[in-house]
């Protein structure tokens, strides 16, 4: 199974100039827990997520709606094609202690996968399972 055959489409996405107040809203508006950060162009240049917004944000004292999601995004962001197998994007989630994937076709954002859709997949759901141990052993390391 190919990540094009489990990927979300069409994937909401923000601006990097777009305040962090805005971007908060549109991940409770739409129930979800990360934005892909793109350019007019299309282009991902980073990726937003609902705990950035907390560490990043507000425990920094910094106000949302004066704060850019450029200053608080990551923007060293792991993406794959839509070609990519999806037990070998599982095996980099997990190695990677990322539970969502973007999905770029000609240097543009096409799709997100999480771990959540790779696990409801019968041909990758050991290899979201396995991710997921990977990325939870790894977080209870840290502390």
């Amino acid at each position: 199974m190919k990540l094009r055959d489990v990927m979300t489409n069409p994937v909401i996405r923000i601006h990097p100039e777009e305040s962090v107040a805005v971007a908060a809203r549109t991940l409770a508006n739409y129930n979800i827990g990360a934005l892909p950060v793109c350019g007019s162009d299309g282009r991902i240049c980073g990726l937003l997520t609902d705990r950035d917004i907390v560490t990043r944000c507000l425990a920094s004292g910094k106000s949302p709606g004066a704060t850019t999601v450029r200053e608080i995004m990551t923007s060293n962001v792991i993406s794959a094609r839509p070609d990519m197998d999806a037990a070998l994007a599982a095996g980099l989630m997990g190695s990677r202690q990322i539970r969502r994937l973007p999905v770029v076709e000609n240097e543009r954002l096409c799709g997100m996968v999480s771990l959540g859709d790779l696990a409801v997949q019968e041909e990758s759901c050991i290899d979201a399972g396995d991710a997921l141990t990977e990325i939870s052993g790894n977080l209870s390391s840290r502390k």
